[in-house]
């Protein structure tokens, strides 16, 4: 076994340090807001008392070559036009389809081949319906607990589930293309099958995308735990993976529910490559 984990790691090196394919671009797509009225949810050691936040909902379109590949697909379009507070608000506004947005940049819907799904929670499933053309990889963990009997979270990706579209469960790490340009991190804890992305970019080198791994700055950076992770050992073991990683390459950090962190990536429709 442990020949084989080194087998592993020493071929990922390899292909880490290996010249970058061309023509990866990355866009970041707005997918929603969330007030979080609450933010000791984020924390099982209280980190957070009184405290609240707005949380943003990324979404990210990937091209490799002649095709496209959306990661996570933000609040379901419900959202659209509701107000974040006062009268009438659900804590929760989408301003822009994921749709609309691809219709700015010429790409229609149907040219999404691949759906990443970082993991289950409904503010990174909400649109993914709009594409049931698109492969799904999502974590088998999470594949699991989505077939359990009654679970609302499975609606959003019930075509799936039902076997009408293209489902791949993944295990372990994904390498989406055969080139290690765009590849899907293992990093459970927060879900039982909860991914992280990580992109290769020619000129702005790697792009480490966090899925919920951490949910803002000052989370992340004290390794907190949300109260609502399914395991607390996990959650820190991904994030000193996660660490590792952007230590070791060098990486962008991009904590997807971070406002802070928009800016790392250009002011869409321009796009990172």
């Amino acid at each position: 076994m442990k020949s084989l984990i080194a087998f592993t790691a020493l071929a990922f090196l390899s292909s880490a340090n290996a010249a970058t394919p061309a023509g990866v671009k990355l866009w970041r797509l707005d997918c929603g807001a969330i007030l979080e009225s609450d933010l000791n949810l984020f924390s099982d050691t209280y980190a957070y008392v009184g405290q609240s936040k707005e949380l943003t909902v990324s979404c990210y379109l990937i091209k490799h070559g002649d095709t496209y590949m959306l990661w996570d697909t933000g609040l379901s379009t419900e959202a659209l036009g509701k107000p974040l507070k006062g009268p009438g608000a659900t804590g929760e506004r989408l301003s822009k389809s994921i749709a609309d947005q691809l219709k700015a940049l010429g790409v229609e819907p149907k040219q999404i081949e691949i759906i990443g799904i970082s993991h289950y929670h409904y503010d990174h499933t909400g649109q993914a319906a709009t594409f049931p053309q698109a492969r799904l990889l999502m974590g088998k963990g999470d594949i699991a607990a989505l077939r359990t009997p009654g679970s609302e979270r499975a609606k959003p990706l019930a075509h799936w589930l039902n076997g009408q579209g293209k489902l791949e469960e993944v295990t372990g790490d994904k390498d989406v293309f055969g080139d290690q340009s765009v590849v899907m991190l293992d990093l459970p804890g927060h879900t039982p099958g909860h991914h992280g992305l990580l992109v290769k970019l020619a000129k702005q080198g790697y792009v480490l995308l966090s899925g919920d791994v951490a949910h803002f700055e000052q989370n992340y950076a004290t390794n907190g735990v949300p109260i609502f992770n399914t395991d607390r050992a996990q959650s820190l073991a991904s994030l000193d993976r996660f660490k590792g990683l952007a230590k070791n390459l060098r990486a962008t950090v991009v904590i997807q529910h971070e406002q802070a962190d928009i800016k790392k990536l250009p002011a869409f429709p321009a796009h990172a490559e």
